[in-house]
């Protein structure tokens, strides 16, 4: 699918001004999305598509593996579920194991969602 310029341009404003908690935001849904796209070409019997979805899924991974922080705690502890849910994906492509997918995208959402109350409470200055 070929995206306009308006959208493309609107798209790269949105990345360019957004904080990197929004961006990391964006990344989280940007998983979800190909996850569940992984999941739809299983469906149709599209392998190669499949293929495509989880590897643009192992490299959003790795973009947020590369964004942790390692000086906090809470960073080595992502690092390592970040690093399992990799190499789950791995093992889906492998033998496109639908329930190995939807695993990792449960995990997705659970981050995302986390993250995503957590930048509320920046937003409303509470911090907590």
């Amino acid at each position: 699918m070929v995206m306009n310029q308006a959208a493309y341009q609107y798209q790269q404003q949105r990345i360019q001004t957004s904080t990197p908690g929004e961006l990391t935001l964006m990344l989280y849904n940007g998983l979800i999305k190909f996850l569940k796209l992984s999941v739809i070409e299983l469906d149709k019997g599209n392998i190669s598509e499949v293929n495509v979805n989880l590897i643009k899924s192992q490299n959003i991974i790795n973009e947020l593996l590369y964004t942790l922080k390692m000086e906090y705690d809470v960073a080595n502890d992502m690092a390592r579920l970040y690093d399992y849910m990799l190499r789950r994906l791995i093992e889906a492509n492998i033998s496109k194991d639908r329930a190995i997918i939807e695993e990792v995208t449960g995990y997705a959402e659970e981050f995302r969602d986390t993250w995503a109350q957590a930048l509320k409470l920046v937003k409303a200055g509470t911090g907590q």
